[in-house]
């Protein structure tokens, strides 16, 4: 596929991410009416009946000056010891509330840096989980990993707890790059690190990196990508570096090694791109790349790939996300709750057996027409209006009027050559998927007069 730039460069506008519908910058701060612990409750009759876990770890051993997570940088112990206990407190609370006959199919440990922790308190947490939860056979459990803190040995131990997903945040392979983002160096080779992973058949592995890093060049990308490929994961994430410094202050201090300008990233995808997409890599939304016969790509044939804010999965593993920890968002059809930030007033209110929910959002029926309508697009690049309809008991012409359709914004995009367009329906491109967040964005209705602040779309 030819890359244009000046397209890319004309679209690249700041449009939301789409993880969720409406964003998370739309949440509401909860008040005395809140009562969370009743949406949790009411979220037991609704599909799908399978659960997802989100056990978010927010401590760090440093600080990467790209990231954009919420992380609590620390050496203390006692303080990681402390959040270990109150996410099992958590949990034992969260399993309460959801009904015993509802199984996990998904579990995903997110950051922060996960395995930062000692395996002694993974075990701890997991433990919690399994008294407290059934599981559907062969569930995805997975963590994502910062090379910096693997050993055999730990490997070894997140094997027996049947984890069989791990991702690893290697971002690049140059270290004038690494040590200029602060980025801490794996305790072994890569290389040795991902074979010895590879010797457990039954264990998937992602790597992830990162463009648009100072000092990233065409010659030095391609290297790494080349390199990432000699791996062979199962799963490739390429994402484009989101500069942010409004919200992240620490990135502030990356422009004095310069950035990378929007038509130098572009070049730098490209490279990416190409050179997967050449190597047996199906592209997969906007950034991630799998095998032919990894889940994701059969997904994608099948038309039953799902997202979340944990990234993309399939729907036989998809479940209701109910968040642990701080800052973790629940995904529940009808609401999003998300935890407090603050790792102190997320204990106390743990210890007084209450969720610490900061913020929220109820999803009324028109926002969940929206909603899928969007996912149809960021998943299985395509959207049937007549099949949404259908679905929620509409006529095409009200799913129109809901969705507000930017008819102008659709037919500038069919003539860029982006989607097909045929009676109500409307199907990406190759070329157009490199858009689909714009293309999304054109089924938004609070995209029509947005006051709210989102990074680029490319």
């Amino acid at each position: 596929m030819k890359f244009e730039i000046e397209l890319f460069e004309k679209y690249n506008i700041p449009t939301p991410r789409y993880t969720s519908y409406p964003p998370a910058n739309f949440f509401r701060e909860t008040d005395k009416e809140f009562d969370g612990a009743q949406m949790i409750v009411d979220s037991n009759k609704d599909l799908p009946h399978n659960i997802s876990l989100y056990i978010h770890i927010p401590f760090c051993a440093q600080l990467c000056l790209y990231c954009g997570c919420n992380t609590h940088i620390t050496h203390n112990r006692d303080t990681i010891s402390t959040y270990v206990n109150t996410l099992i407190k958590e949990i034992e609370l969260l399993s309460k509330y959801l009904d015993k006959n509802r199984k996990i199919s998904q579990i995903h440990w997110g950051g922060g840096t996960p395995n930062y922790l000692p395996i002694d308190d993974i075990k701890k947490i997991m433990n919690a989980v399994n008294k407290s939860f059934e599981f559907i056979n062969r569930p995805e459990i997975a963590m994502e990993c910062h090379p910096a803190h693997l050993t055999q040995e730990y490997i070894d131990e997140l094997v027996q707890m049947k984890f069989n997903r791990l991702s690893f945040g290697v971002q690049d392979f140059s270290e004038k790059v690494l040590d200029t983002v602060h980025r801490q160096k794996p305790l072994y080779p890569i290389e040795e690190i991902v074979s010895y992973i590879q010797s457990f058949p039954e264990v998937s592995l992602n790597l992830d990196f990162i463009y648009g890093l100072p000092f990233q060049t065409l010659e030095t990308y391609e290297k790494t990508m080349r390199k990432a490929l000699t791996l062979q994961p199962n799963r490739l994430a390429v994402f484009s570096y989101a500069h942010v410094p409004w919200i992240k202050k620490q990135q502030k201090s990356l422009e004095k090694y310069g950035l990378p300008t929007a038509e130098e990233k572009l070049i730098l995808f490209k490279t990416a791109y190409e050179l997967l997409s050449k190597n047996d890599y199906q592209i997969i939304g906007l950034d991630h790349f799998a095998k032919p016969k990894d889940e994701l790509s059969i997904a994608l044939k099948t038309k039953k790939l799902h997202r979340n804010f944990q990234g993309y999965c399939t729907l036989e593993t998809t479940g209701q996300v109910y968040a642990l920890g701080v800052s973790g968002i629940s995904q529940m059809e009808n609401a999003y709750l998300q935890n407090t930030k603050d790792l102190k007033k997320y204990t106390e209110k743990i210890n007084q057996g209450k969720f610490a929910i900061e913020k929220y959002y109820q999803v009324n029926e028109n926002e969940k027409i929206i909603r899928q309508i969007i996912e149809e697009i960021m998943c299985n690049l395509e959207v049937n209006l007549d099949k949404i309809a259908q679905k929620f008991n509409k006529k095409v012409e009200e799913i129109y009027k809901i969705s507000q359709v930017n008819k102008q914004a659709l037919k500038t995009y069919q003539q860029e050559g982006f989607i097909k367009m045929k009676h109500h329906s409307y199907q990406l491109t190759p070329k157009g998927q490199f858009f689909m967040r714009i293309i999304a964005a054109a089924f938004d209705p609070n995209m029509k007069n947005n006051h709210k602040t989102f990074s680029k779309a490319l």
